[in-house]
């Protein structure tokens, strides 16, 4: 399947309009790592303040459900820019990140994390107050937010390690 999919990039106007952008706009690649690297610490801020509220070890003044509210919509507007900023290198190159085993590390962590994130997010919408509403309900968020930080920090990690895996 994958080597379809690279196959496919590697021959289509995409791959040819990522490569020519890459080579010949003046310090597009520094500039797209630039605001890729923006977007994830807009996305890590948010998630991690939310996980360590979860948890307890942030904020304790602060609401569960109104932090949810405040912080995760940055995650939602970074993580379609970190999207088209990733895919332009993906395209430019689609074997060396297709068959790069690295790379499929961050996807298995990053699937779930959004999923999470997400989870979180819309419980708090349609319940607020769901997330403080009873000791069950409490352990669930820790239990969450530590699967949340473990996946988080798997994809910072996969992500900084695929430029050293080739």
């Amino acid at each position: 399947m994958k080597e379809r999919v690279a196959s496919a990039l590697a021959e289509s106007p995409l791959n040819e309009l990522a490569v020519y952008l890459l080579g010949n706009v003046p310090g597009l690649p520094p500039i797209a790592q630039s605001i890729h690297i923006l977007g994830i610490a807009a996305v890590m801020g948010s998630i991690v303040m939310v996980d360590l509220r979860f948890l307890g070890l942030a904020v304790p003044s602060q609401n569960i459900t109104e932090m949810i509210r405040r912080l995760l919509p940055w995650t939602w507007w970074a993580l379609p820019i970190n999207l088209l900023t990733g895919l332009l290198f993906v395209v430019a190159r689609p074997n060396r990140y297709f068959y790069n085993p690295v790379f499929s590390w961050k996807f298995s962590c990053l699937v779930p994390a959004v999923a999470l994130a997400f989870i979180v997010f819309w419980v708090n919408r349609k319940r607020p107050g769901f997330w403080e509403a009873s000791i069950s309900t409490r352990l669930l968020g820790r239990l969450i937010a530590i699967i949340s930080l473990l996946l988080w920090t798997g994809v910072v990690l996969a992500g900084r390690w695929i430029a050293y895996s080739d």
